[in-house]
């Protein structure tokens, strides 16, 4: 195995056996321990000091299902701390069988170029890893739906694809880091974080991943392996929202856009209302249903990645059956409709399309748009001076600058107190006043308000892992928060998708597969309870950096507002008391 080290600064490269300390992690566990290890947690993170790291999952480019995610870790220019984002691609499982433990980005061009970067494999039977630099100026300042078609034209279409877009060169803290759908779009996004602008300070435009000659993974007890893969897949294939043609399948993530509506959890317009009256139009039943009106059939959704069995990317089509965009995910959705007020789905996609073209998370896009709605720049759903607002924001005008800072520059900029945001990040679909263990997680994850660090909804929304009573002001919340967090450090890290959560809460066998997976790749002996503790040494790890990087206990709160302000429909507040979201450290 073999870290792979792409200097910047000179355009060389350094290949590396893995060292053995960071040997059994993978995922979201290599990258933070990385950062953690290698970056000085004060450094400005768009100077040469900070560093990207790329890390496929444990189990990426095995037999495990539904396994291929990425993990991208830098200190973030959105919040100042440390970041994990992660996406679905072929990228990561042709890196894992490229024996390629991580890519680690150091330093940064003196001139501001913009480079691409090959990786491959040299010839031979040592399988080493090998980069070529080329000048990426051709690409620059474009379109990443022109940009890629030209890539694969240029490196052949057997290669897979990472990229910044122009959001990701101007250097904003709202920017991912692009790569691959099935069908060679720039679809997949590591969205979070604004980790697509340290790519951009590397001057890093492109990488290019030939994984021809890849010898595939080794595992250590193949036999434990498989049978802890047929476990995950039965679990997977039998849970009622994981299953073909169950609830993902059919609508996709945007299922949750009338369940959460019917909660009085679904933030509307800035977070000033937790349902929103135009949600049935733009709900994934409404998805499916007009692809069906459309085209006359009944369009299921299809897989991000290699593997994937449960399949829950949509797509979305305009009145004459062409294809706007894959996918409309639940967040996108969420932030670019209700939170802006907007009930048309073909605004909605366009706009999901736009940030995909200039590389902007849609999740930070859809709340800067609704802080500047809020602020009166344009009226709650106004769909044309929504697309006009991100059109900007890709072409860098100087409104575009302070949207694509984020939802905090925004309320900065306009003197608005009314910012939805936590550590600088702003909030996703799941309004935490009216979901209390959500509002937990996004207050004292160290990635700033983020859903997936500890996903809380299952018990409280969806009656998965148990029950928990949504509108509960209790302690247990933060017991509630803190046991999803430890479990999704670990699922993060072994590189399965968080979704497999659904049926390892509900059907024991599948968690007993995923510790076999383990097991079996690893050649350890971890009990259940031993993996979800490397989750919580990890989750640790992560908040010590934090604290060097001068994060104190006050900065996991959420904001003002949400504590004084009534949500409507259930009249609730942001009412934990502080000593709550303390005990979820223990500090």
């Amino acid at each position: 195995m073999w870290f792979l080290r792409l200097n910047m600064t000179d355009r060389s490269y350094k290949v590396e056996e893995v060292p053995e300390k960071y040997r059994q992690l993978g995922g979201r566990g290599l990258t933070s321990t990385l950062v953690y290890d290698e970056v000085d947690p004060m450094c400005h993170p768009l100077g040469p000091n900070n560093k990207l790291a790329l890390a496929p999952g444990l189990l990426t480019g095995t037999m495990a299902p539904t396994s291929s995610r990425l993990s991208v870790g830098a200190k973030s220019p959105l919040t100042g701390g440390i970041k994990e984002s992660n996406a679905g691609s072929s990228w990561a499982p042709a890196m894992a069988k490229m024996r390629i433990k991580a890519i680690i980005v150091e330093g940064q061009p003196e001139d501001k170029s913009y480079w691409t970067v090959k990786i491959s494999l040299e010839d031979g039977d040592n399988g080493k890893p090998k980069a070529e630099f080329f000048p990426a100026d051709k690409y620059v300042g474009r379109d990443l739906y022109e940009v890629f078609p030209e890539v694969y034209e240029e490196f052949g279409d057997k290669v897979h694809l990472s990229a910044i877009g122009t959001a990701g060169e101007f250097g904003y803290g709202n920017s991912g880091i692009a790569f691959n759908d099935m069908r060679k779009e720039p679809n997949r996004y590591s969205g979070r974080g604004g980790l697509g602008a340290v790519m951009g300070s590397k001057g890093l435009k492109l990488m290019v991943l030939d994984d021809k000659g890849a010898p595939g993974v080794e595992y250590a007890d193949k036999e434990l392996f498989k049978q802890g893969a047929k476990k995950m897949r039965e679990a997977l294939t039998s849970h009622a929202v994981t299953k073909p043609k169950g609830g993902l399948n059919t609508y996709g993530t945007a299922i949750l856009i009338n369940i959460l509506n019917e909660a009085g959890g679904l933030p509307t317009r800035n977070f000033r209302d937790g349902r929103f009256e135009g949600a049935a139009q733009i709900a994934g039943e409404a998805i499916f249903e007009n692809n069906k009106a459309i085209t006359g059939e009944e369009i299921y959704n299809h897989g991000c990645s290699p593997g994937c069995i449960i399949q829950c990317s949509n797509t979305v089509y305009d009145e004459d059956g062409e294809e706007i965009v894959s996918c409309v995910e639940y967040e996108s959705d969420w932030a670019l409709g209700a939170d802006c007020g907007i009930e048309d789905l073909d605004t909605i996609a366009e706009l999901v399309k736009l940030c995909n073209a200039y590389g902007l998370d849609t999740i930070e896009t859809g709340v800067s748009v609704g802080v500047a709605m809020d602020s009166g720049v344009i009226p709650f759903g106004d769909g044309e001076g929504a697309l006009d607002l991100v059109e900007q924001m890709g072409k860098g005008t100087p409104l575009g600058r302070v949207l694509g800072g984020g939802a905090a520059m925004v309320g900065k900029a306009y003197g608005n107190p009314r910012i939805p945001a936590v550590k600088g990040q702003a909030m996703p679909a799941y309004e935490p006043r009216a979901v209390k263990g959500i509002g937990v997680t996004y207050a004292t994850t160290p990635m700033g308000a983020d859903h997936t660090a500890g996903y809380t909804i299952a018990p409280e929304i969806l009656n998965v892992g148990g029950e928990s009573d949504p509108l509960a002001s209790e302690e247990a919340k933060a017991d509630l928060s803190r046991a999803f967090q430890d479990t999704t450090a670990l699922i993060d890290t072994v590189g399965h998708c968080l979704f497999i959560a659904f049926a390892i809460l509900d059907i024991p066998s599948g968690f007993e597969g995923m510790v076999d997976e383990i097991n079996g790749m690893l050649g350890t002996e971890m009990s259940g309870d031993e993996a979800v503790a490397m989750g919580a040494e990890i989750l640790e790890r992560e908040r010590d950096f934090n604290l060097k990087a001068g994060f104190t206990k006050e900065d996991d709160r959420l904001p003002e507002f949400m504590k004084i302000e009534p949500l409507p429909p259930h009249n609730v507040t942001a009412d934990l008391s502080d000593e709550v979201m303390d005990k979820v450290f223990g500090k």
